[in-house]
């Protein structure tokens, strides 16, 4: 299928130029030899010759044909796509934050250690733990944080535990960081509730438990209603418990995780606290504690003598740093922006909101699709397509296909595994009404279709761009060099 705007060689034309440049105004002699004659080339780039009007139009033109929150709804599920307040962009964009150099003299960057010492202390009350790091620059970046504090306490109790104790539902990343913590991972099954089994969970239970990780609601949308006699269990066995916040957003300000039986707990910046998710980052994913794990956090953190904001390193059994500098710390200026701008009354309407957005929409979708837990979700949910597959053979992935037809980004699809033909919605706190029921309209309408008119879900989408994909082969062999016709 061709895309409909040109590449932007083909826009070439030889002599034309969008830039200007001055005459070189410095000697040249000297200067052919800093990097290597071997670095140097024998020709110009063959870059394409556009004029500025050409390029700057092409490129808006690509912007456009992309999907984003901005442009339409998004309910990718456990991903918390919700709208991001602009003030918040424009507040790190301010150069007092922005202009600073990590290496600046404490004196001068007052304001910075505030920002984050105060951001630690709303993130403590709002997890109810001891101590937060902001290092990790990702959620997956905060669950290795959390799993080497984990095995650092163990090694100081003189124990050698590797086991990770993970349920069937989890994220993907929790057994991958896991696996790249030096662990081992064992799974354990969901009941028919949607929760950990806990027979399954007694039968995994050993000396060599290092961990639980859990994501509570999980990825089905649930609320697991035995959380505290999981944490017990565990506790039982000597292991702990970490929570993984990718689906925080459900929780703020009616759950804390370290009420529930949490020791460790990653939050999601780039997702929760409204600063823009996608694209590959930048995120943040600080790390926070209770207090009997508050030696082993990586250093440095943000202390404050009463006068003065400083960084603290002497923590006698850090496990050192797991990034660079203080991470992402434009992500967490945001992230503090949405928290001073919300109030606690605020982030506790945001999970009342995402909540019964989620519940509004499941209610309305039950009798459409297959809905394997039928009983109250949280921020999110999981339908089937297993009836539209069984009867006209129309999958989940032709039903995300069609959906792009009506400017909607699908949900997630196939995830979690556990789930035939999933779809799993997430719509966020911050979608109108009129929005959610045009939603649910389109998906009525494309299950009336997979009944009467299959096909048209088979070959979709129809309206967009570029129509359907052979993905398979564009994730093994990409194509993505241009080359002259001369060059073929």
């Amino acid at each position: 299928m061709k895309i409909v705007e040109p590449l932007i060689f083909e826009y070439s034309k030889p002599g034309r130029r969008a830039h200007d440049l001055p005459e070189l105004d410095v000697p040249r002699k000297g200067t052919e030899n800093l990097l290597g004659s071997e670095w140097l080339r024998d020709k110009p780039a063959e870059l394409p010759e556009v004029a500025k009007v050409d390029l700057v139009r092409h490129f808006v033109k690509l912007s456009q044909m992309n999907h984003g929150v901005d442009v339409g709804f998004y309910p990718l599920g456990s991903c918390t796509m919700k709208y991001n307040p602009k003030i918040n962009e424009n507040v790190s964009r301010l150069s007092g934050f922005s202009d600073l150099h990590p290496y600046q003299p404490e004196e001068t960057v007052q304001g910075a250690l505030e920002l984050m010492y105060r951001l630690e202390q709303y993130l403590k009350e709002i997890g109810a733990l001891a101590r937060v790091s902001m290092q990790p620059v990702a959620g997956a970046h905060g669950e290795l944080t959390g799993l080497f504090i984990i095995q650092a306490y163990h090694r100081k109790r003189g124990e050698h535990r590797t086991k990770v104790i993970i349920p069937d539902s989890a994220h993907g990343t929790n057994p991958a960081s896991a696996t790249i913590g030096g662990c081992s991972v064992v799974e354990v099954k969901s009941d028919e509730r949607g929760g950990v089994d806990l027979e399954s969970l007694e039968s995994v239970l050993d000396d060599d438990v290092s961990c639980l990780m859990l994501t509570n609601p999980n990825t089905l949308g649930l609320f697991d209603e035995n959380m505290h006699r999981v944490a017990e269990m565990v506790h039982e066995a000597g292991g702990l418990v970490y929570y993984d916040g990718a689906n925080a957003n459900a929780i703020m300000g009616v759950a804390r995780p370290g009420e529930t039986g949490f020791d460790v707990v990653h939050y999601n910046l780039h997702k929760t606290f409204a600063t823009p998710h996608g694209g590959g980052g930048p995120g943040s994913g600080p790390v926070g504690v209770v207090e009997e794990l508050v030696p082993f956090l990586p250093v440095p953190l943000v202390d404050y003598d009463g006068e003065k904001y400083f960084l603290k390193y002497d923590l006698p059994h850090s496990i050192g740093r797991m990034r660079s500098f203080y991470g992402n710390f434009l992500v967490a200026v945001k992230a503090y922006a949405y928290i001073r701008t919300m109030g606690g009354e605020g982030l506790l309407q945001v999970s009342k909101d995402a909540v019964l957005s989620a519940n509004y929409l499941m209610k309305k979708l039950k009798d459409y699709y297959d809905l394997p837990f039928d009983r109250f979700c949280m921020h999110e949910f999981v339908l089937s397509g297993s009836r539209q597959k069984r009867q006209n053979d129309v999958r989940a992935l032709d039903i995300a296909k069609r959906l792009l037809d009506h400017g909607i980004h699908p949900p997630t699809i196939y995830f979690p595994l556990i789930v035939d033909e999933c779809l799993m919605v997430e719509p966020t706190e911050t979608e109108s009404l009129e929005t959610l029921d045009e939603f649910v309209r389109v998906m009525v309408e494309i299950a009336r279709e997979a009944e009467k008119e299959p096909e048209v879900l088979k070959e979709a989408p129809h309206r967009t761009p570029v129509g359907r994909l052979d993905e398979a082969t564009a994730a093994r062999k990409p194509n993505l060099r241009w080359k002259r016709e001369d060059q073929e």
